[in-house]
């Protein structure tokens, strides 16, 4: 081969590790976006329900306030009529005075909506109410006259028992409408939280077939450098696929580190989201874990692989503590990065439910302390890692799915392996069979 020829080949080369490069860190890119586009998404739906909820209490408080002031005055007016005693006439004039704050800080609350039938029923209210209140004040005046023929015709007349049956009426059918509204948003909420953990899982799966793609070309472009090019350039070849991998390994840290600080971003200002928010930022960092675990001699077992007993002790390095034993054992058996990253995030998962639902969550205060043990083995072809649990807090879940289970599912399809939890009396057992050649 002439010295053009290697040229070329060694050329094409760099640009196939160029766009191999480019499509790796889109994979991973397309992934955290979705993520945070459905963390996103989650809190500005989770944020207009609270906001309708609160809205919709305060218009049932100033329909309420109508309606009493209504039927206050009109007490108060029947009472002054009857007994010509004008202390009947506190109940009135409190009604009177009600009404029209009552009225006002419904209208107020109606510009909130863009329910074109909201508008409408509160100016049948409007009209209603002035209509009722009028009627009143006019038969109050006539009593105060001395015409009390005058105002008893007034009285027994239909008027005063139409303009109240249309302000009940006007009033039901507002409160039909909010209620409607308030229900819709309450629905919308929930979907959304249905909706946000399979996409999330779907996001994380994205992001780790793009870096394990991305380890995979790695390592046929290094072969294809160390066939095309000469003895005395191999040395020269695999120091530029060292400085590209390491640049890769660097971009996918920063973009680890742009996604998180995106999330906690996200929730600032904002107490209620606080947990979605913290959940999704410790899975990340989870996937974070593993993969810098897969990278260079902090993982024990070189480029490309990871010591199953270092990927342990850093998932549960943050959890244990004195009141928090684990027993830890298992051989000297090195993972490939395309399994790092689905058992890391499992074992992130069951490391959170332990101290939440299970071994660790009663330990403080308790005298009879859960505990951990994890030990692996191979067995045959594969590599059998067992979790157990042991302690009164473990709690038996109760038929409801969650993410956990979700999570073991696909980590299950990306190992080609077998995730298997069953529960005893006071016991947890979660047993993950990981092929070799995985």
């Amino acid at each position: 081969m002439t010295a053009a020829a290697q040229t070329n080949a060694l050329s094409r080369s760099k640009r196939k590790r160029l766009w191999s490069a480019l499509l790796v860190l889109g994979a991973v890119a397309l992934g955290i976006l979705c993520a945070v586009l459905l963390v996103w998404s989650t809190i500005n739906t989770e944020r207009a329900a609270r906001l309708q909820s609160a809205r919709y209490t305060e218009v049932m408080s100033a329909l309420r306030d109508i309606n009493r002031a209504a039927l206050n005055a009109e007490t108060g007016q029947r009472g002054y009529f009857i007994t010509l005693d004008r202390r009947y006439l506190a109940s009135y004039e409190f009604g009177r005075d009600l009404y029209p704050r009552a009225l006002e800080r419904l209208k107020l609350l109606s510009q909130s909506s863009e329910d074109p039938r909201i508008e409408r029923l509160v100016a049948e209210v409007e009209e209603a109410g002035d209509a009722k209140m009028d009627e009143l004040a006019g038969n109050v005046e006539l009593i105060a006259a001395g015409q009390i023929v005058e105002a008893q015709q007034s009285i027994l007349s239909n008027r005063g028992r139409l303009d109240m049956e249309r302000l009940n009426d006007a009033l039901t059918r507002l409160e039909e409408v909010e209620r409607g509204l308030q229900e819709s948003a309450a629905a919308q909420a929930f979907s959304a939280e249905r909706r946000v953990l399979p996409l999330l899982v779907i996001a994380l799966a994205l992001m780790g077939a793009g870096l394990g793609f991305g380890f995979v070309l790695a390592m046929r472009a290094a072969r294809a450098e160390a066939a095309a090019s000469r003895a005395a350039e191999l040395e020269e070849a695999r120091d530029r696929a060292d400085l590209l991998a390491r640049e890769l390994n660097h971009r996918v840290k920063n973009l680890f580190a742009v996604i998180l600080a995106i999330v906690r971003m996200s929730g600032r200002g904002q107490p209620e989201a606080a947990p979605v928010v913290d959940n999704i930022a410790a899975r990340i960092h989870a996937l974070l874990e593993a993969h810098n675990v897969t990278q260079g001699p902090d993982g024990g077992a070189g480029e490309g692989e990871a010591d199953m007993g270092m990927l342990v002790g850093k998932v549960l390095a943050p959890y244990r503590s004195e009141g928090n034993a684990a027993d830890i054992d298992g051989e000297d058996v090195a993972l490939t990065a395309r399994q790092a990253t689905p058992v890391g995030l499992v074992l992130h998962e069951l490391a959170t439910n332990a101290v939440k639902y299970g071994a660790w969550s009663g330990n403080r205060g308790s005298a009879e302390k859960g505990r951990i043990a994890i030990d692996w083995a191979r067995k045959g072809d594969d590599v059998l890692l067992t979790w157990t649990e042991t302690g009164p807090s473990i709690a038996v879940p109760d038929g409801h799915e969650g993410f956990g289970s979700m999570l073991m599912r696909s980590a299950a399809r990306q190992l080609d392996g077998e995730i298997e939890r069953r529960f005893e009396a006071g016991r947890m057992v979660v047993e993950m069979r990981i092929p070799q050649g995985g």
